[in-house]
């Protein structure tokens, strides 16, 4: 792993928002699922993304990347096994697992252990309802049997993005067929994201009452497309704004549905003393604000428990490196408690003595960067953020962030 060195400074200057991760996974499968040559434009080419891309190529879709476009074309060669490549992106394989059994009905996925350990059990239920073989590995999933259309009810307090590879999957059966999502409904705005992308698809798809309708028999017809900024990475970046710096994240849309536009929100509450913070419908924002906490007024999170099932364990492990600058916590089921750091430990640690370790985790990494910024210090596996921003460090040097790669 490498260690990348954070000399005490403050950020300021103007940076454009990267790509929405979010959308452009959702995009560059419309576009496969066209059928016809499509462009997919402004998306970064983190290891997220790049899952999804090689996952297209393995069931037949021809991409081609110029500077930071994705111009895709052809779906026709998807009547065999294919070995989808899904790296460590939840997304990716919880995205494509009924795309590619309605597509061949067969295939095998791989991807790290990590991955696999964070399970498929709404899909694994789906298997036994509909006669679907499947061997699940500790880094590979085979499945074999065509998904067919129905009712499918998903626990809403799991993932949205089973819902989301369900959505993608549905229009292309013939018959019609309904998503019951059982409540409560957690990270909605991921399903308003992926339903916004069906609809300049020309999918329909009706959301009425935790219920979505899905007509069979319907066929993609996505236009070229801009992704928009992504709100979850611009938060790492204004972060900097609350530890003294005079940061301008260009490029967000103001009226997007991601539901991480809400951190300035908590950023401006935690600003203000103690607080309770409800993380359910923005879940990736969890390090952040925990991280925040820690620097200013401590705050109570709800709704936290599926920060375990991220890339690493987001509580146990963001805390064990908040502790470091003498923060504590108090973990419950569903909830935790970050206590404030003393002033005095955090004045007793500058001077860039105290190493983080990212713990393989992007949304770690990059809260931890900002953190090591107020005191000087080290992040150790630095590397994981090309997960989902891999400009990170050359943004932040931009803004005047001292940064040295070891």
């Amino acid at each position: 792993m490498s260690i990348c060195h954070i000399a005490k400074s403050i950020a300021c200057g103007r940076v454009a928002a990267p790509p929405s991760k979010s959308y452009a996974h959702r995009m560059l499968l419309a576009a496969f699922l066209n059928g016809k040559r499509t462009v997919v434009d402004n998306i970064d080419l983190s290891n997220d993304i790049l899952a999804t891309i090689g996952c297209i190529r393995a069931l037949g879709g021809k991409v081609n990347i110029e500077m930071n476009r994705a111009i895709i074309s052809d779906n026709k060669d998807n009547t065999h096994c294919d070995v989808l490549p899904c790296g460590e992106s939840g997304s990716t394989l919880r995205f494509m697992i009924p795309v590619a059994l309605a597509l061949s009905g067969c295939a095998e996925f791989t991807g790290t252990a990590k991955l696999f350990s964070r399970g498929i059990g709404e899909y694994e239920k789906i298997f036994a309802e509909q006669g679907i073989e499947y061997e699940l590995g500790d880094s590979y999933l085979r499945v074999k049997g065509r998904i067919k259309s129905g009712t499918f009810t998903i626990d809403g307090a799991t993932s949205s993005q089973y819902i989301t590879g369900l959505l993608f999957a549905l229009p292309l059966l013939e018959g019609d067929s309904k998503i019951a999502i059982t409540p409560p409904v957690q990270s909605r705005p991921y399903i308003d994201i992926t339903l916004d992308v069906l609809r300049k698809a020309g999918i329909k798809a009706t959301l009425s009452d935790n219920t979505i309708s899905i007509p069979g028999g319907q066929h993609f017809n996505l236009p070229d497309c801009k992704v928009e900024g992504d709100w979850s990475n611009a938060a790492f970046l204004e972060f900097f704004n609350h530890i003294g710096g005079n940061v301008t994240v260009e490029g967000l849309n103001p009226d997007s549905l991601q539901g991480d536009k809400i951190f300035r929100q908590h950023f401006n509450s935690l600003e203000s003393g103690f607080c309770t913070i409800d993380i359910g419908n923005c879940i990736d924002l969890g390090p952040v604000l925990f991280t925040m906490a820690a620097i200013k007024h401590g705050a109570k999170f709800v709704n936290t428990a599926r920060l375990r099932i991220k890339e690493s364990d987001r509580i146990t492990d963001i805390v064990s490196e908040l502790e470091k600058i003498g923060s504590h916590a108090i973990i419950d089921s569903n909830s935790v408690v970050i206590e404030p750091a003393p002033q005095a430990t955090l004045k007793a640690l500058e001077g860039g003595k105290t190493t983080f370790c990212s713990h393989n985790d992007h949304r770690l990494a990059m809260s931890l960067t900002a953190l090591s910024s107020i005191l000087g210090g080290s992040i150790d596996g630095c590397e994981a953020v090309a997960k989902s921003f891999p400009r990170f460090f050359d943004q932040i040097k931009v803004l005047n962030i001292g940064v040295y790669h070891e």
